[in-house]
């Protein structure tokens, strides 16, 4: 038995100590944003926050991750709000991470595959540098894979983010 800090929550799993994160957190968890793609760390549809910092789930090992919190898709909104400071009671509603949001606004996903990967990258991208430029978010989602080809969207999506983000702070 092995004790995994998932968005806030500390889960015990019956699993080894090299099993991918991602199955852990699919089989285990039942968390759905963390996708298979490719299995080799090169699409990004796995990816995760561990301690802030992306990471490619599909070939981090659950001894790899230790006692680090990993959040999740499901948990950006989480992550988001302690970041600012904002302390979240037990069930409260919080909204989606900007990020999030601006996906949706800008209808960006279009079979939504690769989603998960780029909002963790944002996501990691914003908490570092609130006034991003264009070319700074495609150096940041390089490596994500959009078998759809929504680049554009979701480089608009990022930088809408960053203005709400901004406008938060003000």
């Amino acid at each position: 038995m092995t004790q995994l800090k998932v968005n806030g929550h500390t889960h015990t799993v019956n699993a080894a100590a090299d099993e991918p994160l991602l199955y852990v957190l699919g089989n285990d968890l039942e968390l759905a944003g963390p996708r298979f793609g490719c299995g080799l760390a090169q699409c990004g549809s796995c990816s995760v926050l561990v301690d802030g910092i992306e990471m490619r789930s599909c070939v981090t090992t659950l001894a790899q991750v230790g006692t680090r919190e990993v959040t999740t898709l499901e948990g950006l909104p989480r992550w988001q709000a302690l970041r600012q400071g904002k302390p979240i009671g037990e069930g409260a509603v919080v909204p989606l991470h900007p990020v999030q949001q601006a996906l949706i606004d800008v209808a960006a996903p279009q079979c939504g595959y690769c989603m998960n990967g780029m909002a963790i990258k944002a996501a990691e991208l914003l908490s570092h540098n609130s006034h991003p430029t264009e070319v700074q978010v495609r150096t940041a989602l390089n490596g994500h894979l959009c078998r759809c080809g929504t680049y554009p969207r979701i480089i608009q999506a990022v930088l809408q983010a960053a203005a709400v983000m901004r406008k938060a702070k003000a």
